[in-house]
């Protein structure tokens, strides 16, 4: 992975190949709720915005990639920093390009754990993505 050079940065590593993402949430006055524990919507944020870019850097300008929808379940307390690893295989690659050769959309569902520095599973986040190719390249 290469690290960006940007120190403090949410977004600690994106792959060269953009196969896989790392990003840190630091617990902070301003996305902490009431009781003092990270708030539900900046865990779900800092999760959002990555299945779809790696998705379509990965499949190419042949393929439409949309955000479809989302869900998070909300499991331990979040109390200091957090993290999200996003990896899309090769695999999952092949299955949308199967699900979408002859013309027709798929609606693809990726997981991924928010994760505590000690291992604890603080939310688990799910994100659906429409991936379709275009007219031009079926």
């Amino acid at each position: 992975m290469a690290a960006l050079p940007l120190r403090g940065h949410p977004v600690l590593d994106i792959a060269d190949d953009w196969s896989s993402a790392r990003v840190r949430l630091r617990l902070h006055r301003f996305n902490r709720n009431y009781v003092g524990t990270h708030f539900g919507g900046s865990l779900f944020s800092m999760a959002d915005p990555f299945w779809m870019p790696l998705t379509m850097d990965r499949l190419g300008r042949d393929y439409s990639v949309w955000d479809r929808a989302a869900e998070i379940d909300f499991l331990s307390p979040g109390r200091g920093d957090v993290f999200a690893d996003f990896k899309l295989t090769e695999d999952r690659l092949d299955e949308m390009r199967d699900l979408t050769a002859h013309g027709d959309k798929a609606l693809v569902w990726f997981e991924n754990d928010v994760v505590a520095d000690d291992g604890t599973v603080v939310a688990q986040v799910r994100k659906q993505l429409y991936v379709r190719r275009k007219p031009a390249a079926r």
